[in-house]
């Protein structure tokens, strides 16, 4: 706790009993916890803890000294220990490295008392053989695609570092004149068009930003390109922004970022097993020519200092002021007279996955499922990507392996899950989903997830049914920083300087793709909320050998004290998702959210005369309907805070069939058809973009088809979310008239 010189009754209440703290804390810190209390209870007067969704009143004291137990066992020492260990070495998914990731991670949640063992799936995960990429005229130029080692940084130059490659690249060997595609998203083509530059036949320069990077391979192979090449511009990551590393925190000019092209909008996890679970001896498994989710021209990452050569010898039109990166040239689009020979191959072999699961069993609703997960996998050491955020959910289990100790269970069951191969396509906890897929469309709860995590403000998104609950959890986290909540934090951050009258009201954001939320949101329809702290410092060293301890300890988090906050965060959402007597679901915002997409589509197809046509009354009347059961099922919800915790004990089959249709409403956004021309994404409310990749659409079917003009398609999507809407509404009905039922007792 910060020091202010005031005493936090909120922090350290006193318990009725002397509630064991974990024996990590030590006996010293638990009297000082408890003589706290007392002195705090001296000091001030009695006051009212704020209400948490789904609680009683009376049962806010048993819940909060719970939660503070819990958020008293992170600490920054072991945060900087655990960061430190599993990012010693590089440990790519498919590796013995990886393995032994797995295997510390194992052996730690296992030393803490927690029941858990590693899933073991497969995927084809395929290694560079070679890599050429030369520029044969009008100069000659050989890319060096290597990154150095830094002397101040002692794990940069570690001999079995992955190579510099993006993953799914098909094989190939390709010499064309080379065009600038800025970014290389499809309305930088719009530009081309306008300059009378075609890229057929061409080998394009991309630069990284703006778009997933799979999207720019995509998009270049629709317009004819016959190669591609991504680099980092100094402007978006280098030196335009600061210094570089090792003197500051953005990418050197040698730096590269891996990645994964794999065409996820399509469908992530194994290529050759969309839909199933790929488990080692499948012999249901695609051939590599029915894997649609393989790019189709030969791509490869490189390096601004390796860029410059080939920018430089470019000519034809300069392009617009926005295409304009920071190297010391004038930037031109081309085509030519800068030629480019590019030559990739790869072993295309199938590794294995190692998916780390602890389970921590309910006491009572046993079948209900509190799911977090981080993946573990990284593409060189990773310190912050992931490595920082498996830290925080290993906290987080920590904190909740101690409480057992004091004789606490769960209400509901909890999994930690640490999934291997999520930087090549989100394999591992997509394959586990699909394994587990029948379970959790049963069981499943919630999935929170997590992925990188420093210092900075708390970045949320997820199912809108979970913003209210959210918004608790972030009122009662301190920022370690300025003494305030993170949830007031936030909004001075967000809040316009000098401008007191900005709005400040939480908002959660959409979730599209890019971490492993993905299988649980899109698929499977689960309530899902991603989580972690960012924006103090920028970085430059995503996805390169120097993702680093080092770098990490000086730029970061060099307190490690987010990676407390974040755990504390965590420990705290887990913990009233798995003890709330009724599930904490809102649907208010939900409603209001979806009539916000709605306007934005219905404003947008009101733009293009193709789509005069378009009627989407029947969305609206649906979110009507779903507007009054929302306000109907809120207000009695609310109610739940007068209700004794006695009398909804003696009502449990009624109140474990409430949870269960809570648990599974968000299901009925879902349809097994999935998406025009992609099927395996089945949430007609939150999707990745066909042409977006990582970053959301929301409403997909209908926004995409009037994205392409598609009029017949806008209309019959309407019609399935205006479905899907009302089978929404029927559940909130159902969950209504339950709780109702059970207040009335």
């Amino acid at each position: 706790m910060r020091g202010s010189g005031r005493c936090h009754a909120s922090l350290f209440p006193l318990p009725p009993v002397a509630l064991p703290l974990p024996n990590t804390l030590g006996l010293l810190t638990m009297r000082l916890l408890l003589t706290l209390g007392v002195l705090c209870a001296a000091a001030l007067p009695a006051q009212q803890p704020a209400p948490i969704r789904g609680f009683p009143a009376d049962a806010l004291g048993t819940e909060l000294r719970v939660e503070n137990a819990a958020r008293a066992v992170p600490n920054p020492d072991s945060v900087r220990v655990a960061i430190r260990l599993l990012s010693a070495i590089p440990h790519e998914a498919g590796t013995e490295r990886s393995h032994h990731v797995a295997e510390t991670i194992l052996a730690r949640f296992r030393s803490w008392g927690l029941d858990a063992r590693i899933e073991q799936f497969e995927a084809l995960m395929p290694r560079p053989v070679s890599r050429t990429l030369e520029l044969v005229g009008p100069e000659h130029y050989v890319a060096v695609l290597k990154e150095p080692g830094i002397p101040e940084d002692s794990t940069s130059g570690q001999s079995d570092q992955l190579p510099t490659f993006n993953a799914y690249s098909p094989d190939g060997d390709v010499t064309g004149d080379l065009v600038y595609v800025n970014y290389g998203v499809p309305a930088d083509y719009k530009v081309l068009d306008s300059l009378g530059v075609s890229v057929k036949g061409k080998i394009v320069i991309a630069r990284y930003g703006e778009s997933w990077r799979g999207i720019k391979v995509k998009v270049a192979a629709e317009h004819g390109a016959i190669g591609c090449i991504i680099y980092s511009d100094p402007r978006d990551d280098g030196y335009f922004v600061k210094d570089v590393y090792p003197k500051g925190p953005m990418r050197p000019g040698a730096g590269v970022q891996r990645g994964s092209v794999m065409d996820m909008p399509l469908y992530p996890g194994d290529p050759l097993s969309p839909g199933w679970a790929s488990v080692p001896g499948d012999p249901h498994r695609l051939t590599m020519a029915e894997a649609t989710t393989i790019e189709k021209i030969p791509v490869l990452p490189i390096s601004y200092d390796d860029a410059l050569p080939l920018l430089r010898n470019l000519g034809g039109a300069v392009p617009p002021e926005a295409w304009r990166g920071a190297l010391p040239i004038t930037y031109h689009v081309g085509a030519g007279p800068a030629r480019v020979h590019l030559a990739v191959s790869f072993d295309w072999k199938t590794r294995p996955l190692y998916d780390v699961i602890a389970t921590i069993p309910g006491a009572t609703d046993p079948d209900q499922w509190v799911i977090y997960g981080n993946h573990h996998d990284a593409w060189v050491n990773g310190a912050e990507d992931p490595i920082s955020g498996q830290v925080a959910l290993e906290e987080t289990a920590r904190s909740l392996a101690a409480l057992l100790k004091t004789g606490w269970r769960p209400a509901r069951t909890i999994v930690f899950a640490a999934w291997d191969g999520e930087e090549w396509g989100l394999l591992g906890s997509t394959e586990w989903a699909e394994r587990h897929a029948a379970e959790l469309e049963q069981k499943a709860v919630v999935y929170y997830n997590s992925d990188t995590n420093e210092a900075g403000w708390l970045d949320a998104e997820g199912s809108h049914s979970l913003e209210a609950f959210v918004e608790q959890v972030a009122r009662d986290i301190r920022d370690p920083v300025s003494g305030k909540s993170v949830l007031e934090a936030r909004a001075a951050h967000q809040r316009p300087a000098g401008d007191s009258a900005a709005d400040s009201l939480f908002h959660l954001g959409a979730l599209g793709s890019g971490s492993d939320y993905s299988s649980f949101i899109d698929h499977l329809a689960v309530a899902s909320v991603n989580t972690g702290y960012s924006g103090a410092t920028p970085a430059g060293i995503y996805h390169s050998v120097y993702d680093s301890y080092t770098f990490y300890d000086r730029f970061l988090d060099p307190t490690f004290a987010y990676g407390v906050t974040e755990a504390q965060t965590m420990a705290t959402a887990v913990l009233r998702m798995a003890d709330a007597p009724v599930l904490p679901f809102q649907f208010s915002r939900a409603a209001k959210t979806y009539r916000g997409y709605l306007d934005e589509i219905d404003k947008q197809a009101a733009r293009s005369p193709s789509l005069a046509g378009l009627d989407l009354s029947a969305v609206r009347d649906a979110l009507a309907r779903l507007d009054t059961a929302a306000a109907q099922y809120d207000r009695l919800a609310d109610s739940v805070a007068a209700a004794a915790t006695a009398g909804l004990a003696r009502r449990r089959p009624a109140l474990a069939a409430l949870n269960q249709t809570l648990a599974r409403a968000e299901r009925a956004l879902s349809d097994t058809a999935g998406l025009p021309r992609r099927p395996w994404y089945r949430n007609l409310v939150y999707a990745p973009g066909f042409y977006t990749g990582y970053g959301v659409k929301t409403m997909p079917g209908i926004r995409e088809a009037v994205d392409q003009e598609r009029l017949d398609e806008a209309r019959a999507e309407a019609a399935r979310v205006a479905a899907a809407v009302d089978r929404y509404t029927a559940a909130v009905r159902q969950a209504a008239g339950q709780l109702a039922a059970v207040l009335a007792h």
